[in-house]
């Protein structure tokens, strides 16, 4: 047996991730003491109760979850299964339709590392020009209104939305821009006294991004079409519109906006969504670290909101609020209660003002990604990216139209204003004492149980009504982490990005790790997080009752635990571990056109760069986990999108390690020695120009 991997290094920053990463992306979340301190169970507490009763053996056979009587839904273990070739194209690796390529094998290098067989380019970069009149990009010469006509920092959600330009085989990419790097941005940049050009940059190099590509027809490689008319950047100071049940209430009003309907910027866009109305979704994440003084606040009910968002200190690590007192929270009180929500993006009209939905609630969203009931109303379903907090869905009460006219585009803006938000419950279904932290499985060989979906709120075009005692709905709307306290939502190990499978409707939930997990008077294990001081993390599948996205109850089980194949702990749908790669801190998901879920992850404990992987979810290679790429020293794998004939990636942050800066690059990616390091965009794809994987 193989030793088990050994740590890239001594770090105890969560995850894997260096002390740079943890206090630029999120400022320091993680060292922070937990913001949710209610009684709620935990999801390691209920994992440690619900491990289904099968045996290693039948779990990778065909399968039912148990479940409550009457609740008429089955969880099957190999749904649908199909024929495995041996080889694939290049006569190396079998697999999964769709998996079919060599894996690529764990590495530190400072580079993008793809399979044998495959080509990758740059689509674009940190500073690339995009908008009319914006200049090329100059390091040592930036300034904002250059960032703000060029593409901006640190990438992640992606998307590529077709485009009626066929002859040019055109489509429309757009990407959050999540947070910047200052100390990789700027030469000999002064944290304590940054310069108001620099904060004006960075507020620039925030936000969102759209650029018209062009695909080269005999390969995957894409370039940017600069200056077309539907490029577009928005920033930290473009103008977004409130809507939904908060849009205009007193918790949101500022003195620059008494009406509470005007928001300046987006903040820490991290994952998102498509939707089938042809807009994109942005979760804005972590945009508690943005703001100032909240440890300053007396007053008692100000003080628990605030907290209960990870929203304390003095001054910000970026201290922007010496330049715009909307950050100061002494000053501006309701300004942060503008943040937090799913942007809504019509990348087809540059002169559209982006929506923030406030009905989908306010948290750290890491994406928002919708399904359609049977009668076309959409169901949002949502991650709040924190050590024991909760994740969500939406259901529509409105209709999608079809087509693209004016007025059908004009009603799916306003699908996702009107509906009912709600938070999960899962009760396990294994004996307590068989989750004791370790990962072991109980006795009925998986981690699995039942759910509920708890209604907080419910917004009309007439008003909202709240579903949760003690609280107003426009309360529940802002204060959502609050309400999934009083209702006893299930405190799950950060839940980062969920997905939809689009051929089954099962739903993944990617949890990414929670070092708290068991720690003293913190919550232990459970049958849906059973690892204390988990390092890994883990993805868990949800199916809804009846398949019915707008069921009120699920059936649920972890699909992979994440690590060493090694370690006894792990678990990967009852694939034999011997044949998958390792993977650890699972964050993004996305799926391929054959049912196969890609994962890209954030903070690789396994000594590892992060990288991207494909599992099938599906017939007997169900489990079988393979490594596709990896990203540079520093980097983390986000946005990945997986097509017929390429996968996108946005290579997040390279060189953001401890010491790192402009004077002591730390990555020298992408463009080579004596180039400052910026962040991209990566296609990959065949180098034959054949399909991805088969």
């Amino acid at each position: 047996m193989r030793k088990l991997l050994p740590l890239l290094s001594t770090s105890t920053h969560a995850g894997g991730r260096s002390a740079l990463t943890c206090r630029f992306r999120c400022g320091d979340a993680c060292f922070h003491e937990v913001p949710n301190t209610s009684d709620n169970e935990y999801v390691g507490d209920v994992i440690a109760g619900a491990l289904s009763r099968r045996s290693m053996m039948r779990a990778a056979a065909v399968v039912t979850v148990a479940t409550a009587a009457g609740t008429g839904v089955a969880m099957s273990g190999a749904p649908a299964a199909e024929a495995a070739t041996a080889t694939d194209t290049f006569g190396r690796a079998d697999g999964a339709r769709g998996l079919r390529f060599a894996p690529v094998a764990p590495n530190t290098a400072d580079q993008v590392t793809v399979p044998a067989g495959y080509s990758q380019s740059v689509v674009i970069r940190w500073g690339d020009p995009i908008l009319r009149g914006a200049p090329a990009f100059d390091a040592k010469n930036q300034t904002a209104a250059a960032q703000a006509g060029q593409f901006g920092y640190n990438n992640d959600f992606l998307a590529l939305l077709p485009l009626d330009d066929s002859y040019a085989r055109r489509q429309v990419l757009v990407a959050n821009h999540e947070y910047t790097d200052e100390v990789l941005m700027f030469a000999n940049y002064d944290a304590d006294n940054p310069t108001r050009e620099q904060v004006e940059i960075a507020w620039a190099a925030h936000g969102l991004g759209v650029v018209v590509v062009q695909e080269d027809h005999r390969s995957g490689k894409l370039t940017p079409v600069r200056r077309h008319e539907l490029n577009r950047r928005l920033t930290a100071t473009s103008e977004f519109r409130l809507t939904g049940p908060v849009a205009g209430s007193d918790l949101v009003k500022t003195s620059a906006d008494p009406t509470g309907t005007k928001v300046l910027g987006t903040l820490n866009n991290c994952s998102g969504g498509t939707t089938p109305w042809g807009t994109t979704l942005h979760g804005e994440e972590n945009f508690n670290q943005y703001f100032a003084n909240g440890g300053a606040v007396t007053e008692p009910v100000q003080a628990a909101r605030l907290k209960r968002y990870g929203i304390g200190g003095a001054a910000s690590e970026r201290k922007w609020e010496r330049f715009d007192k909307r950050f100061d929270v002494l000053q501006e009180p309701n300004e942060v209660n503008r943040f937090g929500y799913v942007v809504e993006l019509d990348p087809y009209d540059p002169t559209s003002t982006p929506r923030k939905h406030t009905a989908l609630g306010r948290f750290k969203h890491e994406g928002a990604q919708p399904r359609l009931t049977e009668d076309g109303r959409p169901v949002v379903y949502t991650g709040d990216d924190e050590r024991f907090d909760y994740f969500y869905k939406f259901v529509s009460s409105k209709r999608m139209k079809k087509g693209t006219s004016r007025a059908a585009r004009a009603h799916n803006l306003t699908l996702l204003d009107e509906g009912t938000l709600y938070v999960a419950k899962l009760t396990g279904d294994s004996p307590v004492a068989e989750i004791d932290g370790s990962g072991k499985l109980p006795a009925d060989g998986e981690f699995d149980g039942t759910g509920v979906w708890i209604p907080l709120a419910t917004a009309t075009a007439d008003g909202a009504v709240s579903h949760v005692e003690g609280m107003t709905a426009e309360e529940v709307f802002v204060f959502t982490r609050q309400a999934g306290d009083k209702v006893g939502a299930t405190k799950m190990d950060r839940p980062e990005d969920i997905e939809p499978s689009p051929r089954t409707g099962r739903v993944y939930v990617a949890l990414t790790n929670n070092k708290d997990r068991g720690a003293a008077g913190k919550a232990a294990a459970d049958e849906a997080n059973p690892r204390n001081a988990n390092k890994h993390g883990q993805i868990l599948e949800l199916a809804e009752h009846w398949n019915d996205p707008a069921a009120t109850g699920f059936a649920w089980r972890l699909f992979l635990v994440a690590g060493d194949p090694n370690d006894p702990a792990t678990y990967f749908a009852g694939f034999p571990k011997d044949k998958v790669s390792p993977i650890s801190c699972p964050d993004n998901v996305a799926f391929d056109a054959h049912g196969n879920l890609w994962i890209s992850t954030d903070g690789n404990q396994l000594g590892s760069h992060d990288g991207l992987f494909g599992v099938a979810t599906r017939g007997d290679r169900r489990g079988e986990l393979k490594q596709f790429l990896t990203v540079p020293r520093g980097a983390e794998t986000c946005g990945p999108l997986v097509q017929d004939r390429r996968v996108l990636v946005a290579v997040q942050h390279p060189g953001e390690i401890d010491g790192a800066s402009v004077e002591n690059p730390q990555s020298v990616w992408p463009d080579g020695p004596g180039k400052i390091v910026r962040p991209a965009v990566v296609a990959v794809y065949r180098t034959d120009g054949g399909n991805i994987g088969v």
